[in-house]
């Protein structure tokens, strides 16, 4: 069974924040771990492998979308403790 959680481990995003529920597994499944904006039919929609370039990315988008500056760089600011970009 997979782990569920709270914030996307891609980006961060509270996962209820999210209108389509999540991204999608590969069999069709909803995922439990990644937001629909970061994950989809199985594989990552963001194809950079490198967490600061996925956060300058994600910064651009929220400024874009109405938030500041400030704001932006808070929700993004400790994303390489995420799951995805978690170095093993």
């Amino acid at each position: 069974m997979e782990k569920e959680y709270k914030n996307c481990q891609s980006c961060g995003m509270p996962l209820n924040r999210d209108t389509k529920g999540g991204g999608t597994n590969a069999d069709g499944g909803q995922s439990k771990m990644y937001c629909s904006y970061c994950f989809g039919n199985g594989e990552f929609l963001y194809k950079g492998n490198n967490v600061y370039e996925f956060q300058e990315f994600c910064k651009t988008k929220m400024i874009e979308g109405g938030h500041s500056r400030f704001t932006s760089w808070l929700f993004t600011r400790g994303m390489k403790r995420l799951q995805r970009w978690k170095v093993t």
